[in-house]
């Protein structure tokens, strides 16, 4: 039986992409889709989740289809070492001794059993854990704040929690159903990154992270493929395209913003944005702070961990410089790829093509 809600939500996408004035003609896209799926040997659902429909895009051979870009991610990263980036507090541990700037973990905890520097103590009810959080956060006005995360899988914003003094204090149901996830598995317990006040022009509802994609070649050579900067459109505490938000691509040489902002294609139906709906600023040309410091940081976080050779990085700015907030070895390559406009167009990530096929 056909779901009804997913009918009427195909209909009104279809109905979005006949009415977009700028997508390129109905013959022209049946032919560009029929060929797609021939060249690609796949039903090629990224002609339309990565806009490759409209107008301006006449290079639709680079764009590349999800299952293949899945498949680069296991060539190039080695699974005996992935959990190095792929779990949380493996990575604070890592990383931290090479002087790169982390977000500082307050505490941590497996289940009931918490750590605090050197010692570990158990917490059983709700009541206790409300009080720890208290003391975790440094200042008690309504602003503070503290950011839990679950040590491993946080794809899409999920498991990850921004906790302030003013809910400590009211919304006792939350910390009591907060507490029985968190006592159930393993979570860090983060230190609030305050944002430079320039990135709170876009949005200051939460850190709007940097995404920069590495490729290690097989001379040892460490590049940055592209970068795109994510953000809430919605005053939500996470910047994912896929909780609501928006991003837009950067210009590596300059650390400008260029001139879209992408949504995925089932939330905007095909509408592109030229500035955040609710601060009003214009992307294009709007300058990230701390730009070369923060290329700089994930090319020696890439350099590292040599058996990690396709990695994407996050990426927050701080008030007085970049902050590593995370590495990912299995993450979605077909955001960086719409917000490219291709990646087989992309001089380095050709390299890693190559590769694929030799």
């Amino acid at each position: 039986m056909i779901n009804s809600s997913n009918l009427a939500k195909s209909i009104g996408l279809l109905t979005n992409l006949m009415n977009d004035k700028d997508r390129k003609s109905i013959s022209k896209l049946i032919t560009e889709f029929t060929t797609l799926a021939f060249q690609q040997r796949c039903i090629p659902r990224h002609y339309f989740s990565r806009y490759v429909y409209k107008k301006e895009r006449q290079n639709i051979f680079d764009f590349l289809p999800s299952h293949f870009l899945g498949k680069m991610k296991a060539k190039f990263n080695d699974r005996e070492v992935t959990e190095v980036v792929e779990n949380k507090l493996y990575f604070n541990f890592f990383y931290g001794q090479f002087d790169v700037s982390l977000p500082k973990i307050l505490i941590y905890n497996h289940k009931k059993i918490f750590i605090l520097g050197n010692r570990s103590f158990e917490i059983n009810n709700s009541e206790d854990f409300r009080l720890l959080l208290l003391n975790l956060i440094p200042n008690h006005d309504s602003e503070s704040s503290i950011f839990i995360k679950s040590t491993y899988g946080t794809y899409g914003g999920d498991k990850v929690y921004k906790i302030t003094s003013e809910q400590l204090s009211k919304n006792t149901d939350m910390i009591k159903t907060l507490y029985q996830e968190i006592s159930n598995g393993g979570y860090l317990f983060q230190e609030t990154i305050r944002q430079h006040p320039v990135l709170d022009k876009l949005n200051p509802s939460c850190i709007n992270t940097i995404r920069f994609d590495t490729f290690i070649d097989r001379t040892g050579k460490v590049e940055i493929i592209s970068a795109h900067i994510r953000m809430s459109i919605n005053n939500l505490h996470v910047d994912n395209i896929g909780s609501g938000g928006c991003a837009v691509a950067i210009n590596l040489e300059t650390g400008r913003l260029k001139k879209y902002g992408y949504m995925p294609f089932n939330r905007s139906g095909g509408k592109l944005l030229t500035e955040h709906p609710l601060t009003k600023t214009i992307f294009e040309n709007f300058e990230i702070p701390y730009f070369e410091m923060a290329k700089e940081m994930v090319l020696k976080a890439a350099s590292i961990m040599p058996g990690l050779r396709l990695i994407g990085w996050d990426v927050g700015i701080g008030v007085s410089k970049p902050v590593l907030i995370e590495g990912n070895s299995d993450y979605d390559i077909s955001g960086s790829d719409l917000m490219f406009g291709g990646y087989g167009a992309n001089h380095v990530f050709k390299k890693a093509l190559e590769e694929m096929d030799s």
